[in-house]
């Protein structure tokens, strides 16, 4: 691990929600085309620490953090860090699909980009349709691009919402639960997205299946009670696990 290039890095990272502790020291890296899962029992503050990765944690009213979280070696808690390019170069996959309801599946893929400004259309035409090739999706919606992104099925509207995420061409993905409210089929092929996409990004994503970590993951973070139990690589974390609390974990003692 230490040969690897890490892209984001938490030092001492502290979270609390109206003075409730959600996060206690976290350390943790996260590396350059490899995909990092989060996993613990409901409530241990995997998505916390994933939504502190661009800081959408202190949007919530009464949420307060400490510590640091770096992206390329510079704090992204700094004063005046620009939040706008934060959120640009650190995108964010939520567990429900989140399609913009009003707007067609070329609006939702180009919503990205065109809050960047005035872009020529045959520029975001191209980015759509890069963004839409990434995801999987474009030889199923390439003939009616013009219809309701909230018509398609839940996973195809999971791959927009991802395809979106892609189109401002981001360094590193943030997936929370991204295959909860999906069938198999289409958690499979979310699966087989998240391998082709780390040939490009840094991918982080949290998850209660198990399974599925085991399969998608090259490292593993075991929270528990808002602490990092354990970190290493995922075939230690579910083989030979260092602290008795994971193994119980992984092993379905409890959880």
């Amino acid at each position: 691990m230490d040969k690897l290039p890490i892209k984001m890095k938490a030092v001492d990272l502290n979270a609390w929600f109206s003075g409730k502790q959600a996060l206690s020291k976290i350390n943790m890296d996260v590396y350059s085309n490899k995909v990092t899962a989060v996993i613990g029992p409901s409530g241990c503050g995997k998505s916390t620490f994933v939504r502190n990765l661009n800081r959408l944690h202190e949007t919530i009213p009464g949420a307060t953090v400490e510590g640091a979280v770096f992206l390329d070696e510079e704090n992204i808690f700094k004063p005046r860090y620009d939040l706008v390019d934060l959120r640009r170069r650190v995108g964010m996959v939520f567990q429900k699909p989140t399609p913009f309801p009003t707007m067609s599946i070329y609006e939702n893929a180009a919503a990205g980009i065109k809050l960047a400004g005035r872009v020529p259309r045959p520029v975001v035409d191209q980015a759509v349709e890069t963004a839409l090739k990434q995801a999987a999706l474009w030889n199923e919606v390439k003939d009616c691009l013009d219809k309701p992104g909230i018509g398609l099925s839940g996973g195809q509207q999971q791959r927009l919402c991802i395809a979106r995420t892609l189109a401002v061409r981001p360094e590193v993905i943030l997936l929370d639960e991204p295959c909860s409210a999906l069938d198999p089929i289409s958690t499979g092929k979310i699966e087989e997205l998240i391998h082709e996409l780390k040939k490009e990004y840094a991918i982080v994503i949290v998850t209660h299946n198990m399974q599925q970590a085991a399969r998608v993951a090259d490292f593993t973070g075991f929270f528990l009670l808002g602490e990092l139990v354990e970190f290493d690589v995922t075939g230690k974390i579910f083989t030979a696990p260092r602290d008795k609390r994971t193994e119980d974990y992984v092993t379905g003692r409890f959880g």
